[in-house]
């Protein structure tokens, strides 16, 4: 990728030089040219937040990424880094942080309609693409941003249009279940869907034994966990389902979250839950409190307070995600109550014997609200 150029210009460097740099002078001539593979090979070890500035340069290189072969390579050498994706009050574009949001860039805006950006939206990622769900003039859409080219292309649409759903990644995968159901008279939905972005389709899975809306998802254990919610009802649930793909089975769990308090009020957030290093970890927004699953007793147990005030409206407005071995919390502060900006903390939970130690992050001046209205994590 632009070698041959690079070796000329460093021969051309030395040549006319006095004799005494010319005696350190290399036979350029007999350095090979790296192949094709191992270009992509280096390229894809290379932190993906350093895209930009390559492809800039580097048509081929651009090209390279918009095939999607870089990030297929990434994949088989398990290379994976993490990206945040948020959608803040007031801010029509979407912003992409790396994980510890020393780099931040805007993403192009959605081209749909006034409906669609001024609507409430969910969103979710898999593989290299974040999935956005609105509601457009003309019904549900979803829309999905492209890593590869940097675009937002249209669908594909769910069998079941839904809002109000838990959704998880797993790989490559995206999961959605349950929901208000937008063409069925708002019925709350009990199906599920799987997404696949490599076919760009969605492939109904079995049904929940429940039906469920306002509940929140995760992967654990090699299942997509749905957590919580409300029935047709009105009635919170604190039951759990386990989706197993091997058996094609949901087990229903109950009482997964009877200990965690019951909200009163219908504008409740759902559930704010996060999977770091395979174990589940709840931030309970009445009393900004931070509780993990403890699988075998099927307890939750309490590890202190979080630095943000989940309280404030809810639990909306919050982000509660997963790094991979890192929990990130943005919201307002509960540090500097009067603060008005969006503060952003980490914490590795190492042992549930050990205090929490939370980091805080600094991402610059860029006029983000505190008051999140889209979060989602995308691992490539």
């Amino acid at each position: 990728m632009g070698s041959d150029n690079d070796l000329r210009c460093l021969k051309k460097a030395t040549i006319g030089s006095s004799s005494a740099s010319e005696s350190q002078d290399a036979d350029y001539h007999h350095l090979p040219q790296l192949s094709d593979e191992l270009e992509s090979m280096i390229l894809a070890r290379v932190p993906r937040s350093e895209y930009w500035k390559i492809y800039l340069i580097n048509k081929r290189f651009l090209s390279f990424i918009r095939s999607g072969e870089i990030f297929k390579i990434r994949h088989e050498l398990g290379v994976k880094e993490s990206s945040v994706f948020m959608l803040t009050n007031g801010d029509p574009k979407w912003s992409a942080f790396d994980r510890k949001f020393h780099s931040h860039r805007k993403l192009p805006e959605i081209p749909s309609d006034v409906n669609f950006i001024l609507g409430d939206k969910e969103s979710l990622c898999a593989g290299t693409h974040l999935i956005v769900s609105g509601k457009e003039i003309d019904g549900v859409v979803i829309w999905r941003y492209e890593l590869e080219t940097n675009q937002w292309l249209k669908g594909p649409s769910m069998h079941d249009p839904r809002c109000l759903f838990a959704s998880a990644s797993s790989g490559s995968f995206g999961f959605v279940a349950g929901g208000i159901g937008t063409e069925t008279g708002y019925e709350v939905l009990n199906t599920a869907e799987k997404y696949n972005p490599d076919h760009k389709s969605w492939e109904p899975i079995r049904s929940m034994h429940k039906r469920r809306k306002l509940c929140s998802g995760c992967y654990m254990d090699e299942k997509f966990y749905v957590i919580g919610g409300r029935d047709q009802g009105g009635t919170y649930l604190t039951c759990g389902e386990a989706y197993d793909e091997k058996t094609n089975t949901w087990e229903l769990i109950p009482n997964m979250l009877e200990e965690v308090e019951a909200p009163v009020a219908t504008y409740q957030s759902p559930p704010l839950v996060a999977v770091v290093n395979n174990e589940l970890y709840s931030l309970e927004t009445t009393f900004n409190e931070l509780k993990v699953y403890e699988k075998k007793s099927k307890r939750w147990k309490n590890l202190g307070l979080v630095p943000v005030r989940a309280d404030f409206n809810k639990g909306w407005g919050v982000a509660f995600k997963s790094l991979g071995d890192e929990l990130l919390v943005i919201g307002a502060s509960a540090i500097s109550p009067g603060d008005n900006s969006m503060t952003i903390y980490t914490c590795c939970p190492i042992s549930d014997d050990l205090p929490l130690v939370w980091r805080t992050l600094q991402c610059g001046d860029n006029g983000l609200s505190h008051f999140i209205l889209n979060c989602s994590v995308m691992f490539a």
